[in-house]
């Protein structure tokens, strides 16, 4: 795989762009990157398969001198045309098997995993990532299964080595506790498309990603 799979799932930008306040989703998504977003998912659930494929590649195009890498949510044949760094599939996308086949293979796959059972289906497929959804209910995306919480994250933890990536109502006053609970990476959507400033706000998630000793992660100021 040509990404540092890891480092990049830090802090991974869903972008949505009926909360850019006006702006152009390449500024919004330029100045989260130059705040410090370390992945890029494009979801574009209304586009006709030309635009998204136009969006996708001007994406690419915007992010290849960063290396930030970008992933297309659903679509394979739009990475494809793309050539994107992932895919993001959920349970009812073209099956992870399939995926795999018609993909490079250093194009990495994250799978979506709303119930224990998705979590075990997960152990038998090529998937190099999971994105826990939601983890708190949020407003952004209404067609998920009930919130996993923290004690269903932690119950996710223990059940797959695999990176996770949380996602659903993850804002930076509740990161620290969602990292604590056995999340790699933050999946933000509303948190920094919507932000005022979507570099400051990606800087804002920043200082969780330090190392910090036992002693300093238990202090209520650093992890409110």
């Amino acid at each position: 795989m040509s990404v540092n799979l890891l480092a990049s799932l830090r802090l991974y930008l869903v972008t949505d762009q009926k909360n850019l306040r006006g702006r152009s989703l390449t500024d919004v998504v330029l100045s989260a990157v130059q705040g410090g977003v370390t992945c890029v998912q494009l979801r574009e659930k209304d586009l006709c398969s030309r635009d998204f494929v136009a969006l996708a590649r001007a994406m690419k195009d915007l992010l290849a001198p960063t290396g930030v890498p970008l992933v297309i949510n659903d679509r394979i044949d739009v990475a494809l045309a793309c050539g994107a760094q992932g895919v993001h599939l959920g349970q009812s996308d073209m099956p992870v098997a399939l995926a795999r086949q018609l993909l490079p293979p250093e194009v990495f796959i994250g799978l979506s995993v709303e119930s224990l059972d998705d979590v075990v289906r997960a152990a038998g497929q090529a998937v190099d990532y999971l994105g826990v959804s939601p983890i708190y209910a949020t407003p952004t995306k209404t067609d998920t299964a009930a919130p996993w919480g923290l004690a269903g994250l932690r119950q996710v933890r223990a059940m797959t080595a695999l990176p996770l990536v949380a996602i659903g109502g993850v804002h930076v006053t509740n990161a620290a506790e969602v990292l604590l609970a056995g999340a790699d990476g933050l999946a933000v959507v509303s948190a920094i498309c919507s932000a005022p400033d979507p570099s400051a706000a990606a800087q804002s998630f920043g200082w969780l990603f330090q190392p910090f000793s036992e002693d300093e992660r238990s202090d209520p100021i650093r992890y409110p």
